[in-house]
């Protein structure tokens, strides 16, 4: 672990003690290391081949002409990059979705972007989970040994 330095003013300080508060952050480190991976995880500016797992959120207008089907529809157009997905009803016509992505960093944010730019879609927000993906050999419990592949999450792209 690096030890750092830094200088902020007084507001910022003061904001970072009510953000200390409201997580429960037991010391100043942890709420700035929290910080710092929240602010690069939301970076988009991750390489377009990294491999990652993306949560692409937003609001839909079911209202919106033939939206409700194509917000689905764009999903099953990316079968193999989608990953479950969930539709909250928030009122009358609009709902809350998430959907999880797994796939390369530039096709899972041309997903989002293409999605976030749908009339009747609010509130768009993609985090991006950067990860290595290995592929190993071996048996477990004694059984044969085949191959798969294990991912682990990485702390930065």
């Amino acid at each position: 672990m690096q030890r750092t330095t830094i200088a902020i003013d007084d507001d910022l300080a003061s904001a970072l003690d009510a953000y200390m508060s409201s997580t429960g952050a037991v010391s100043l480190s942890e709420a700035i290391r929290d910080l710092v991976r929240r602010g690069l995880s939301a970076r988009p500016q991750a390489p377009a081949e990294a491999n990652c797992f993306g949560v692409v959120s937003c609001t839909v207008d079911q209202s919106v002409r033939n939206l409700a089907a194509r917000v689905p529809q764009g999903r099953l157009d990316r079968h193999d990059e989608a990953i479950a997905s969930l539709s909250v009803p928030l009122d009358h016509t609009t709902s809350l979705d998430v959907t999880l992505m797994r796939g390369r960093v530039g096709a899972v944010s041309a997903y989002a972007e293409t999605l976030f730019m749908e009339r009747g879609v609010m509130h768009g927000a993609l985090s991006l989970i950067p990860v290595a993906e290995h592929r190993s050999s071996h048996a477990h419990r004694g059984g044969v040994d085949h191959e798969h592949r294990h991912l682990k999450v990485l702390s930065g792209f």
